[in-house]
């Protein structure tokens, strides 16, 4: 990879691909950390790695990590393509599927002055869960601001986004504190919301948003680059006996 350097100035541009490749990235390991913690999978489909300057945990199942592969080409694409708005993380009862916790990834182009749009959220067909039938339209509309223009912010350098991820990682360890346990065999999703105009392959379809009925939510940190933000909450369900 080629990078030029500026004497000048030690922050380097982060480009839209190099913002999209932090994101995709991200998302990788964040949810081989949320299937290893949330114990979707025994540990022994784990290996340990070194990133973020964090032991992470990643799954050594070849199925797992070819579905995850290609549930991450596509959210490069969109994301390249400016046309993904979340990404959702839904554990389900494999008896039941009901939805027990939803991690939810808001994605903001902090430098597009999109116009109106509409979104439907997706889901990757896959072996570890079943597509519901249904579609989540919802419609926005950008408003410009008639004051003056603030002082630009300077670039990010990579370090600097590289501790707001493993600040979110962390706190994404952490939460095992006080999610409930979840004492049943359970399954997961991956659900994106596009824009409508966005290009969807026969391996996605549409499906409704994955809510948690009685639900308890919690923020977590954001993080961003340059070109993107990242804001991430978890909702899980409360106990129907509480």
């Amino acid at each position: 990879m080629q990078q030029q350097q500026r004497p000048t100035n030690s922050r380097n541009q982060i480009t839209l691909r190099g913002s999209t490749k932090i994101i995709v990235e991200f998302f990788e390991y964040c949810i081989n950390s949320l299937l290893f913690q949330r114990g979707l999978y025994a540990p022994e489909y784990f290996k340990m790695t070194k990133k973020y300057g964090l032991n992470m945990l990643v799954t050594n199942d070849p199925e797992v990590k070819s579905h995850m592969r290609e549930i991450l080409k596509q959210v490069e694409a969109w994301l390249m393509a400016c046309k993904v708005e979340k990404l959702i993380l839904a554990i389900k009862s494999k008896e039941t599927m009901t939805v027990l916790e939803r991690w939810q990834f808001d994605i903001h182009n902090t430098k597009d002055l999109s116009s109106n749009f509409s979104a439907t959220t997706t889901t990757s067909t896959d072996p570890f869960s079943r597509p519901l039938a249904g579609q989540e339209s919802i419609s926005t509309t950008a408003t410009s601001s008639l004051s003056s223009p603030s002082k630009p912010k300077p670039e990010k350098t990579e370090k600097e986004i590289q501790t707001e991820i493993q600040a979110i990682l962390r706190q994404i360890t952490a939460s095992v504190s006080f999610l409930p346990m979840l004492d049943e065999k359970c399954t997961w999703t991956i659900l994106c919301q596009t824009e409508k105009d966005a290009e969807v392959p026969a391996t996605w379809s549409d499906a409704d948003p994955h809510l948690v009925h009685n639900a308890e939510q919690v923020k977590l940190r954001s993080f961003s680059t340059n070109l993107h933000k990242i804001d991430a909450l978890v909702a899980y369900r409360l106990n129907d006996d509480l």
